[in-house]
């Protein structure tokens, strides 16, 4: 469906892919790894004609559509919630025109058995079912039951797209680009701005999607749900692992200790040669011995390996002062904007030494009650704090806190002390900063580069209560585990607030589910919870948050998927008895044409002694006979095949 052959990709002197070359087919479910700036968003870009290759080609078909979702989006304003998703099925139009072509390319092939005639058949019937889905019964109906998948609510149906933050109009863009229904989906990062729930519901639509994912993803548990291949971008080029993320890590640590077996030895082999040229180098009897090894290091082909590879970096929180046995104790807590009420009449106790997790949809309360938990925020009702408690806070906003004035290292040098200080450059790197990044001034990172560089440096800071919102947002899947394994040993309490699956499981013992204003505990871990909850799709939690006023008997969404899939099957089976008919007609009349000039040849008169000519006659008819009988079964067949079709519409 889409290929790269031998494509490289340069900015400046930065080689970012080196003659790379694969192929994505139209059931492919592929998740796209590497480091930081491997190139992965770049190579979504080549494919959707954003930037184009140094060398090489990308090839992607005219009549494909793609559904790209990039990090950063612009998003539109100009509408409200459900008129700004409705536009999706608009875009749907073209459609007609591609069922079109494709019709008259399948009208013009004979070859009706052959492996192209039937995908190509294949393709107008999944083209046509697509443009059938999307009728004015089902199309609200659809585009509702998707926002709310998102996490909206029917309330917000009318509001207008401006009155939501920036992370909700990327769900806007997101339920658009679901859908349109491409044959691919291009996804950068598409749990970012979601929590648990609407994840969830994600993975349960893209599993039981149609078409083609590549999807980059830092969210382990997400990508291990959704995808079935992994092609990993390393050092300008990739390796492609035909399974999911989880199996492709094993034999990506195989393929790493084979790797760096051979670096070693290499390495080995490049001392002895240079130590060899350095010692006999001027010596006039071991000239062509120095000369063969020159070369033979100038042929050499270098094996790299990443830096990461080669790093091993193991963070502790330093030690605090002990705090007392309960952090925090809240009674009867309300916190109102105006009229508008978010924590309700809660009670909650912390003891120490409790890890716990905040979970529940996005403007449930969860940063609020931790702005209050900090002391940011006023309430009414009781809380205290207990003694000598000394809280780290990492927040969505806590890179302004950093003085713009100081260099990225100055920043850790500031707040290190004892023998950690020696490892801050490796401490940086865990966090993505290396090299020349180091000595740049906190004023020219970008929001990200903050964000990271503020959780490096709580890191390093003694406290003995951690407050986390969100600490993962920037980090990636090497920085989250180095995080998670800190916490994992930190002896004191600490709350997360996280919409990570993997990062929160064997790291909480405690979780609070913030819902209608009020607060749940459960204690266990987080796949106990979402087991307990048998939250598998986010339509065990929004039963009640179905509009009522559109017609009963629309299905839903799965309900339509599960149909759309068993006519497709029997669609497919109907094409094959067609294209056999069709060719039995052929040779039917191919046949008959023959017979008729061998009745002439009768009638004109025929040696009566030609028992050749008989014979053939006579195989003839009974060969059409054979080929009418067959006719006739394939019939019963279709009426079959056409009324097993018409019971699942």
């Amino acid at each position: 469906m889409i290929s790269l052959e031998s494509v490289s990709l340069h900015f400046g002197n930065h080689k970012l892919f080196e003659n790379i070359s694969f192929l994505v087919s139209s059931k492919d479910r592929i998740g796209l790894v590497g480091k930081n700036g491997a190139g992965k968003s770049s190579l979504f870009k080549l494919i959707v004609k954003q930037l184009s290759p140094v060398t090489g080609k990308v090839t992607v078909p005219g009549d494909i559509t793609i559904g790209y979702l990039p990090q950063e989006i612009s998003c539109e304003d100009s509408h409200g919630l459900l008129d700004e998703v409705m536009s999706a099925f608009k875009e749907l139009n073209h459609l007609d025109n591609e069922i079109e072509k494709l019709n008259k390319q399948l009208t013009e092939r004979t070859d009706y058995e052959s492996k192209e005639y039937l995908d190509l058949a294949d393709r107008i019937a999944e083209k046509s079912e697509r443009l059938n889905l999307e009728n004015a019964a089902t199309a609200v109906a659809t585009a509702v039951k998707t926002l709310i998948g998102l996490g909206f609510t029917e309330s917000d149906m009318k509001r207008h797209t401006s009155e939501f933050s920036g992370g909700w109009r990327m769900r806007v863009e997101l339920a658009k680009i679901l859908l349109r229904s491409p044959d691919i989906f291009l996804l950068d990062e598409p749990t970012n701005h979601l929590d648990i729930e609407s994840i969830q519901w994600l993975e349960n639509f893209l599993k039981q999607y149609h078409g083609a994912i590549i999807l980059i993803s830092h969210d382990r548990a997400f990508l291990n749900a959704v995808t079935k291949r992994t092609i990993e971008i390393t050092l300008g080029n990739i390796h492609d692992y035909k399974v999911p993320y989880s199996k492709y890590v094993e034999l990506r640590e195989e393929r790493r200790a084979q790797l760096m077996a051979a670096y070693r030895n290499q390495q080995k082999q490049i001392e002895d040669t240079r130590e060899f040229i350095e010692r006999f180098r001027y010596k006039a009897t071991k000239a062509v011995q120095v000369q063969s090894r020159i070369k033979q290091l100038d042929k050499m082909e270098i094996i790299e390996i990443e830096e990461d590879d080669m790093a091993s970096i193991n963070i502790r929180f330093p030690d605090a002062t002990r705090a007392g046995s309960l952090p925090f104790k809240l009674e009867n807590l309300t916190k109102k904007y105006g009229d508008h009420v978010v924590i309700d009449n809660i009670d909650m106790q912390v003891e120490r030494g409790d890890k716990i997790a905040f979970i529940g949809k996005n403007g449930e309360g969860k940063t609020t009650l931790s702005r209050v938990l900090v002391g940011e925020l006023d309430y009414s009702g009781t809380f205290q704090k207990g003694h000598n408690v000394k809280i780290g806070y990492y927040a969505q906003n806590q890179d302004k806190l950093l003085d713009q004035e100081l260099t990225v290292f100055e920043t850790l040098d500031k707040v290190a002390v004892g023998d950690i200080r020696t490892k801050l450059r490796d401490i940086l790197g865990a966090f993505l900063f290396s090299g020349e990044d180091v000595d740049k001034k906190v004023k020219v990172l970008s929001g990200g580069e903050k964000s990271r560089l503020a959780m490096a440096k709580l890191l390093l800071e003694p406290h003995n209560v951690l407050i986390l919102d969100e600490p993962t947002n920037h980090l990636d899947m090497r920085s989250k585990d180095i995080l998670k394994v800190a916490l994992q040993r930190f002896k004191g309490t600490f709350i997360v607030v996280s919409h990570d699956r993997e990062f929160l499981n064997d790291l909480t013992t405690k979780i609070y589910e913030f819902r209608n204003k009020k607060i749940h505990e459960f204690r266990g871990g987080i796949y106990e919870y979402l087991n307990k909850k048998k939250i598998n799709t986010l339509d065990d939690l929004n039963i009640k948050s179905e509009p009522e006023s559109h017609d009963s008997s629309i299905k839903s969404t799965s309900e339509q998927k599960e149909l759309y899939i068993k006519r497709k099957e029997i669609d497919k089976e109907i094409r094959k008895v067609e294209s056999k008919i069709k060719r039995l007609e052929e040779n039917i009349e191919k046949a008959e044409n023959e017979i008729s000039e061998m009745g002439e040849m009768l009638t004109g008169g025929v040696n009566k002694d030609d028992h050749e000519f008989y014979n053939n006659y006579q195989k003839m008819r009974d060969k059409i006979e054979l080929m009418l009988s067959d006719w006739e079964q394939l019939q019963n067949e279709i009426e079959i095949l056409n009324a097993k079709r018409n019971s699942v519409i």
